[in-house]
């Protein structure tokens, strides 16, 4: 692939590189959802600031970066593009998941350093045509031939896939193993065809681009995780995918706010002699916001705090927890959305207005129905069936 970048810029934040980002990102972010096409501009921008190898260690060339930096990360991008915030949240889920349960397997020390080297971006197949949206079981499976593998997808949806350097796809572990008896295959690009079997023309999150594929992958053995993909996707996708979406959702959400507030101090500067019709929904929807955010920030910190305490990660208490907050924080988004367009009214309402939250909409309505909250919701009903107190 080729692709040679400057190093890193000295003294610079995290949080500084993912401003600069997101600057990019917004001037372009009308386009890439109006044209339903990948946001090339920002993954440049994110490149160049090496913000794709955020999350794996230094000794390894990437930045090393705190897990909560890269939700803060998500979160600012998510105020100015929607669809690079979620690029970039279900790539650095890829890497989560390399850097947690693959670090110290000696044949992904050169794929890491690859990753953060060339800042490849990650895409992710677990779905699967044949079983919906269920992650946790495949029809598909590894076929090994000595020390080759072959695997054969139809995957309902791979986000950028056409964009990816290299795709992360679950399978089962042998074609005579059981459903959820799951690995995940590393599949560079060079090893993997994709043939498009479904487009992406939706309401929201256009610019991801996640269309549906049937993927073919051969190659070395070693490219297949050590770990059942059972209990990564326990400790380390679901909470690493709730936090990050959440967090951009977040970034959605105060986006809004600050629209609809704009919108009320201009209503008040027209007006200085009384107070705007619509300045009391906005106190109430800054209240909204600011909850959302000690939700979201309080479930980050939590999973930081435990992502070396596989008993707690593993546990029902916590799964229920990142549950609650990915069902939550998508709902108070569509309501914190909708709220905001109430008070911009007519500017809220249109495509072409400063105010506009239009986009924002239906981007919001994405977060509760891409990854079904009935699911999420039925899944946590079982565990408290089960479940002792305390």
């Amino acid at each position: 692939m080729g692709l040679t970048l400057a190093p890193h810029p000295p003294d610079t934040s995290l949080r500084d590189a993912a401003m600069r980002a997101a600057e990019i990102a917004g001037r372009w972010a009308a386009e890439v959802d109006r044209d339903a096409r990948f946001p090339h501009e920002a993954l440049g921008a994110l490149r160049e600031a090496r913000l794709l190898g955020a999350l794996i260690p230094a000794s390894l060339g990437g930045l090393g970066a705190a897990f909560h930096e890269v939700a803060d990360a998500c979160e600012i991008l998510g105020t100015q593009c929607a669809n690079t915030a979620m690029v970039f949240a279900m790539h650095q889920i890829e890497v989560h998941l390399l850097t947690r349960h693959a670090r110290d397997a000696a044949a992904f020390h050169p794929i890491l350093l690859d990753i953060a080297e060339r800042q490849l971006l990650l895409a992710s197949a677990t779905t699967e045509r044949e079983v919906g949206g269920d992650i946790r079981a495949s029809r598909c499976a590894v076929a090994r031939d000595g020390n080759t593998f072959r695997l054969e997808k139809d995957a309902s949806v791979i986000s950028y896939g056409e964009m990816a350097d290299a795709v992360l796809v679950t399978a089962r572990r042998a074609p005579d193993a059981a459903e959820n008896d799951q690995v995940l295959v590393y599949a560079p690009r060079e090893a993997l065809t994709l043939e498009l079997t479904s487009g992406w023309d939706t309401l929201g999150f256009r610019g991801t681009c996640s269309s549906g594929y049937r993927l073919t992958v051969e190659g070395d053995v070693d490219w297949v995780l050590p770990e059942p993909f059972g209990a990564m996707a326990a400790r380390t996708m679901l909470p690493t995918s709730h936090t990050l979406w959440a967090s951009l959702w977040l970034g959605i959400a105060t986006d809004a706010v600050r629209r609809a507030r704009a919108a009320v101090r201009a209503d008040a500067r027209r007006h200085p002699d009384r107070l705007p019709a619509a300045a009391r929904r906005v106190a109430d929807l800054t209240g909204t916001l600011q909850s959302m955010e000690a939700v979201v920030h309080d479930a980050v910190a939590h999973y930081e705090r435990h992502l070396d305490d596989d008993e707690t990660l593993a546990g029902m208490a916590f799964t229920l927890r990142m549950n609650n907050l990915k069902t939550l924080a998508s709902t108070l988004l569509v309501q914190i959305v909708s709220d905001a367009m109430l008070v911009t009214g007519l500017g809220g309402y249109r495509r072409d207005s400063a105010t506009s939250v239009e986009r924002h909409l239906r981007d919001a309505f994405g977060a509760p129905i891409m990854v079904g909250n009935d699911r999420i919701t039925g899944n946590s009903a079982a565990m408290l069936t089960v479940m002792k107190d305390g």
